[in-house]
């Protein structure tokens, strides 16, 4: 006979009913069973959330480097921490950058905008009255540096083509050093001590946090290149920043960039590069192995956490049945039809699993909101689709654990089950 929808609607209910009913008259039974699906959703959930929030993190930390801004240095960010492979290469000059503006200015069609050398230490301390700042990020450049990264200042300028010309000791300072040398008092105008030398401060960046989780920006020191030079010398590491025109066309940027940088260090066709140019990409793919390494594990702690709470819920449903087989043998013989005792026992299944998804998921959230908390600067990101995804889980996990128990509740002979003891 067809079932309609009024009467599958109305099936569809009581059998609801029945199942809430049964897990209410079973608290114990019914969390045990869940447990496995618990477990299963806390871990695919934080498997989610770490990822979301490595790729957020990531995001904002590329675009603190600049998507349209390429790096011409001494070494590879693809592999870093291998110095020895780039130590006997010739250092590279702050006036490559000067070389590469005139050769862009005479190339109407370059997908090169401009150059900006710049030399930079992390072995630097700053200095204001009796407070000292120690493991400084020190940075000298030109004029020009704005155009090629991120940032805005909060108070302040940025020093002029005149002063970055005259080598004035002036400075542009991070947050951190603001709020770390000037607690209670403003930062703007005062000098600090650098390497033995007074630098004026004349502009402050506002907040930007860190890149990766690991090098603040904050945490820097600007100032023209040739005032870097006084305080540390010129054997310090150098990059050439160089902005691109269009972002889309970062390959071509590179290749062109290639071709100009051998030039300007006359190697010979057919001979290795002895610099290198980077690019955010290289970050990418350091990145996935540790996102496919955070996945791998989760989904094995997920399959194995909802193997056990399916097989569980299974056990349990086959017990239930058992224990209900005089009713299932009373529906029956009032009429009731073998679809609609397989409902019942499926969806009692589902709902044991949505429960325990929905706990899951709460304990997740939770956990994520004490890590924010507790690691404001941790990537951690609990996102709409993670909620879907999880209860799309603990659906599917509740109607394959708990199919074959509804089948055999099923097809028990009405006659049999009255007379089961």
């Amino acid at each position: 006979m067809k079932l309609s929808y009024r009467q599958f609607r109305y099936e569809t209910g009581e059998s609801l009913k029945m199942a809430l009913y049964q897990i209410k008259a079973n608290k114990t039974r019914s969390f045990l069973t869940a447990l496995g699906v618990i477990i299963g959703i806390v871990a695919i959930t934080m498997m989610g959330t770490a990822i979301n929030g490595i790729d957020r993190g990531f995001d904002k930390s590329l675009a603190m480097l600049g998507y349209d801004v390429i790096y011409v240095q001494k070494s590879s960010w693809s592999t870093m921490g291998q110095w020895w492979r780039y130590r006997n290469r010739p250092d590279l000059k702050t006036e490559y950058a000067d070389q590469l503006n005139r050769i862009m200015a005479n190339n109407a069609l370059s997908e090169l905008s401009i150059a900006v050398p710049q030399m930079s230490t992390y072995q630097a301390s700053a200095k204001y009255r009796e407070r000292t700042l120690e493991q400084v990020f020190s940075l000298g450049t030109t004029h020009d540096y704005l155009q090629t990264a991120s940032g805005n200042l909060s108070s302040g300028r940025f020093f002029t083509p005149g002063e970055s010309v005259r080598n004035e000791m002036v400075c542009v300072i991070g947050d951190d050093i603001a709020v770390g040398l000037f607690p209670n008092e403003p930062a703007l105008g005062k000098s600090i001590q650098i390497k033995n030398r007074k630098f004026r401060i004349i502009g402050i960046f506002k907040k930007q946090g860190k890149f990766l989780g690991l090098f603040s920006f904050d945490n820097q020191i600007i100032m023209p290149i040739g005032a870097f030079e006084k305080a540390y010398g010129k054997k310090m590491f150098i990059t050439i920043r160089v902005k691109i025109k269009n972002q889309t066309h970062v390959e071509q940027a590179k290749e062109e960039l290639l071709g100009l940088m051998r030039r300007i260090r006359r190697i010979a066709p057919g001979k290795e590069e002895d610099f290198s140019i980077n690019e955010q990409q290289a970050f990418k793919s350091q990145l996935d192995p540790i996102k496919n390494g955070i996945a791998v594990a989760g989904i094995f702690i997920t399959g194995m956490s909802l193997f056990v709470g399916a097989i569980g819920i299974m056990n349990i449903t086959f017990v239930s049945v058992k224990e209900r087989t005089r009713e299932i043998g009373l529906r029956k013989a009032l009429g009731a039809r073998r679809q609609t005792i397989l409902l019942q026992f499926l969806i009692e299944s589902v709902m044991i699993c949505l429960i325990g998804g929905a706990i899951g998921l709460a304990t997740a959230l939770f956990i994520t909101f004490a890590i924010e908390k507790i690691v404001p600067d941790f990537p951690i990101q609990f996102s709409f689709d993670l909620v879907i995804a999880s209860l799309a889980v603990s659906v599917i996990t509740g109607i394959i654990s708990g199919l074959a128990p509804a089948v055999t509740a099923s097809k028990l002979d009405p006659a049999d089950s009255l007379r089961y003891e």
